[in-house]
């Protein structure tokens, strides 16, 4: 294949016998497996549904898991790698955006109505990627075995067809039944969609992979099917930024940790791998407290994290009865720190005027900052740096939100928490230092930035640059693919492509 021209054009596709089987992960290491291989290597997702979106370096929003592969290609995010994002709003519908921007918001039958026009964005999308890159490596969502949703997919094999690529099916052997789901999808689909699938990959098997042979033949000799590999579980996935909240209920035990930090599950939670650095701290419990569940006692910090959705999340932490929670912490001298939408719960107010959330209306806050806050039509979207003031301690990190934050009149005594490389300032800290919110994501990746925040509960940081884990992440993640995975035969399926 040539370099960047095109001219030999692959492509293969990544597609899912159901939701969280590695999808999003095993692209990012052949992407980046390919490119150490010197080849120019494009991701490339039709559609995500993801409350987990980074911002591009032109302003426009697409799923954080794309903006991974597009680091382990080594180049910029672009929204062309992901054209249409779906964020749930509600259980019925999602904010729809379309090459970047808020198009509309819609529910399932919406859909079905706009399949054509958002099919045309997402192939315009894929052939401007195909036309820069030797191979583009491409994800599914969900999984073609949803028969029911067929119709209007633009996301699996609705997509491979209409751009003629070829897929490879992935099964999660670590939930159990990857025959019958392998099997199972092929029996199930019809056979356009069928003759599409070229082979399999069998994921996060652990023990001795022999024990499978017969699983593997068995797979083959059903489907008709070519297994590309058997991949082991992988440790170092764990450092890498999960893109489904499915992982959120699975708490790691540090062992050795000296801390707890508590961070609330909003039913619309946003943003989440913000708490990735800290989950990585030696020292450092985090505790992701699931709902039903009381934020603990013994937690040093809670930190309440974005949400797609402000008011109906302030509901909802009332509900779980939450703000009793953290109203006890405060009295015991305990730190808060909000990000985004839980900074603006952090407020006395919460205003929609405009019923962009749902209906116009006015909610209380939770009245630890002396601060209001308007949602607006118009959204913050941009990449940001800058240092935090008490500090002055580097920091950098990504705005998306709505809503404009205003400190109240006659505030008596908090404090700017952070100013900005392009002369903004952003967030507020209480008098007495111990209530912080702000806009910024992301702002525990710079190793100084968490060690200012870790210091402050009494703990030292391990000082990693959360940038590098995550790079060396990748680099690991691929030299451990290229053990297992019949590269030849995948590089080979994806010149069947165009």
């Amino acid at each position: 294949m040539g370099h960047g021209g095109g001219a030999d054009m692959g492509a293969v596709m990544l597609q899912g016998t159901g939701s969280d089987v590695g999808k999003s992960v095993l692209v990012a290491g052949i992407c980046r497996l390919l490119t150490n291989r010197g080849m120019t290597v494009r991701p490339f997702k039709p559609q995500n549904m993801s409350n987990n979106a980074a911002v591009t370096p032109e302003g426009g929003e697409i799923g954080r898991a794309q903006a991974l592969q597009a680091l382990a290609c080594r180049v910029a995010p672009h929204v062309d790698m992901n054209p249409v994002l779906l964020k749930p709003q509600s259980d019925k519908s999602a904010q729809v955006i379309v090459h970047g921007k808020v198009h509309d918001t819609g529910d399932a039958s919406y859909f079905r109505d706009q399949k054509k026009s958002l099919l045309d964005a997402v192939l315009a999308s894929y052939h401007r990627l195909s036309a820069e890159a030797d191979i583009v490596v491409l994800e599914g969502a969900g999984s073609p075995a949803e028969i029911n949703l067929r119709a209007g997919d633009i996301a699996n094999m609705g997509f491979a067809r209409a751009a003629n690529v070829p897929v490879l099916l992935i099964g999660d052997i670590d939930r159990g039944g990857v025959i019958a789901s392998i099997v199972g999808t092929k029996a199930v689909i019809d056979n356009e969609d069928a003759v599409m699938i070229r082979g399999f990959l069998i994921n996060k098997f652990r023990g001795d992979v022999s024990l499978f042979d017969d699983g593997y033949t068995a797979i083959e000799q059903r489907t008709g099917w070519k297994g590309l590999g058997v991949i082991p579980w992988l440790p170092m996935i764990h450092k890498l930024p999960a893109e489904d909240a499915v992982v959120l209920q699975r708490s790691e035990e540090a062992s050795d940790a000296t801390i707890e930090i508590a961070v609330p599950m909003l039913s619309r939670i946003a943003n989440f791998d913000d708490f990735d650095p800290l989950r990585l701290e030696p020292q450092v419990q985090l505790h992701m407290v699931p709902p039903g569940e009381p934020i603990p006692a013994s937690a040093s910090l809670i930190i309440i994290p974005g949400t797609k959705a402000t008011i109906a999340d302030m509901q909802f932490l009332r509900a779980q009865g939450w703000d009793i929670d953290i109203a006890a912490h405060v009295r015991r001298g305990g730190h808060v720190l909000g990000i985004c939408g839980g900074y603006q719960m952090l407020g006395q107010t919460i205003a929609d005027p405009d019923g962009i959330e749902g209906a116009a209306e006015t909610v209380d806050g939770l009245a630890l900052l002396p601060v209001n806050t308007v949602l607006t039509p118009s959204k913050t979207l941009t990449n940001i740096a800058g240092k935090s003031i008490a500090e002055d301690r580097q920091f950098s990190g990504y705005e998306i939100h709505v809503g404009d934050t205003h400190v109240q009149t006659g505030d008596l005594g908090s404090t700017v928490m952070l100013r900005l490389d392009d002369g903004r300032e952003d967030g507020r800290v209480s008098s007495d230092g111990r209530i912080s919110g702000c806009y910024i994501h992301g702002l525990f990746d710079a190793a100084e930035q968490r060690q200012a925040w870790l210091a402050r509960l009494g703990v030292s940081s391990n000082g990693d640059e959360q940038g590098v884990i995550v790079d060396n992440a990748l680099d690991e993640l691929a030299a451990a693919l290229e053990k297992v995975v019949d590269m030849d035969r995948l590089l080979a399926i994806a010149e069947e492509a165009g």
